[in-house]
């Protein structure tokens, strides 16, 4: 695709508003507490009783980090105690085990990722145990069925560590690169080397692992067009199998590590608009595909082609080529989807480990849909992962007409289409090349919770 079609700065610009990323619907703010555990263990139940159970997705948290990064809004503990790592971990694995008897033993695990904080904070042999408890309470799938992915950060591993990773069953790999320039490394308290990144890409692939990913965030401190080129010149040369590119939020009244940057180093906004208009040149021009949101992937990787033939997913995990799964979430802050439900973790390692003492889940809020968030969902996700939303098929999954329904929501996108972002037509709504980048804004038209001012979300461009 033109990246002169898909960028639109004056349009980009008029849109570029605070919303929800939905990776749920409805997102989080909508979670509450009178959501309990025994509402949890209900919707496994109910998970396990439809005629055709979903397969089983695992999310683990890894909250630890050896030093902060400055731009960071993840919930992380920064901390050399190596201690305090060995006795999450001995929790976690009771949480495993609490939430593995939920769920029958036919069903199987196809998909896993170990986020943060840092996952490869955690030795090999403590991964290694933890692949082992998993493997046990959720029983994995084929090596052949498997999406099983990790973040790394380059400065936590060697290449030799990389083989291992491999050999304990991951398969996809995200390295956290977020800029290669060394004044906006040290702004950032984020400093790493070209060659270390060069050295694990290649390990990744002599390994033998399906996927790399990259991660890139622009937006940070002292960037400049000039600067992020050089940085993407050098993630073209690595040529990764997919390429995400963050916008940074920079919250520093939300996110205390955030105070650490100077405020006289932050580029003026008119430049993240350059950065990212630079961005999506350089990699549609270099041949990745615009997959939506921030992420891109070569012709030939898996979520391109999901994305071709209509089967690319959506979940808490980001895109996904897998089927719609049951999503387990394991540690603090970790969120699941299971059934018809949502359920968050407790935040506080503390609480954590008091309630799983206790012979309990730690599961703190939670949400379970009405019919109404069920079509809604279905709406934006169709709208997020396909680029067009069919209205015979949402009619008859849940019994509406859908312009009757939805005539709010097509009054919405009547600016937008004067705009020639989407295209209303008869039986559907679809995407035109010009709002692919203004996809939440469109999925926020659908959205019933929405409030006038959402200043808890990032911007949507």
């Amino acid at each position: 695709m033109q990246d002169d079609l898909l960028f639109n700065r004056p349009l980009v610009e008029k849109y570029d508003r605070p919303g929800p990323r939905y990776t749920s619907y409805p997102t989080a703010p909508q979670f509450h507490a009178a959501f309990a555990e025994d509402d949890y263990r209900a919707a496994a139940e109910r998970s396990n009783r439809v005629a055709s159970p979903k397969p089983l997705s695992v999310y683990v948290h890894i909250p630890f980090c050896k030093s902060l990064c400055y731009y960071c809004a993840c919930n992380k503990i920064i901390t050399h105690n190596a201690d305090r790592a060995a006795e999450y971990l001995a929790f976690l694995k009771q949480e495993i085990q609490a939430q593995g008897v939920l769920f029958d033993e036919s069903r199987r695990m196809t998909q896993l990722h170990l986020g943060g904080g840092t996952p490869t904070y955690l030795t090999n042999a403590q991964l290694g145990e933890l692949m082992a408890s998993l493997d046990e309470a959720f029983h994995f799938a084929p090596a052949q069925a498997r999406e099983f992915s990790l973040e790394v950060d380059p400065r936590t591993v060697t290449p030799e560590q990389i083989h291992e990773l491999h050999d304990l069953g991951f398969n996809r790999l995200s390295f956290g690169v977020q800029d290669f320039d060394p004044d906006v490394q040290e702004a950032v308290n984020r400093v790493q080397s070209e060659e270390q990144v060069v050295s694990l890409v290649k390990a990744a692939r002599d390994a033998g692992f399906e996927s790399v990913s990259v991660d890139l965030i622009y937006g940070l401190p002292l960037q400049t067009v000039a600067s992020f080129d050089t940085t993407l010149d050098k993630i073209i040369a690595l040529r990764p199998d997919r390429i995400a590119a963050y916008s940074y939020a920079h919250l520093p009244d939300l996110f205390k590590a955030q105070r650490l940057i100077r405020p006289e180093d932050m580029p003026p906004p008119e430049r993240k608009m350059e950065l990212l208009e630079l961005t999506i040149r350089r990699l549609t021009g270099a041949g990745y595909v615009y997959i939506g949101m921030d992420h891109f992937a070569l012709p030939d990787d898996e979520l391109s082609l999901a994305r071709e033939n209509g089967t690319l997913q959506r979940n808490f995990q980001g895109y996904s080529t897998h089927a719609d799964c049951d999503m387990i979430g394991l540690g603090i802050t970790s969120i699941g989807k299971v059934g018809d439900s949502y359920s968050q973790n407790v935040k506080e390692t503390a609480r954590y480990q008091h309630r799983l003492e206790a012979g309990r889940l730690p599961v703190m809020r939670g949400y379970r849909l009405n019919d109404d968030d069920r079509l809604r969902r279905d709406v934006i996700n169709a709208l997020m992962c396909h680029g067009r939303i069919g209205f015979a098929n949402i009619e008859a999954r849940h019994d509406i007409v859908f312009r009757d329904y939805f005539a709010d929501a097509l009054a919405q996108l009547g600016e937008m289409q004067q705009d020639g972002l989407v295209a209303i037509h008869e039986d559907e709504i679809e995407v035109l090349p010009g709002g692919r980048l203004m996809m939440r804004n469109m999925a926020m038209a659908f959205d019933a919770y929405l409030t006038p001012n959402e200043g808890r979300f990032s911007r949507t461009v």
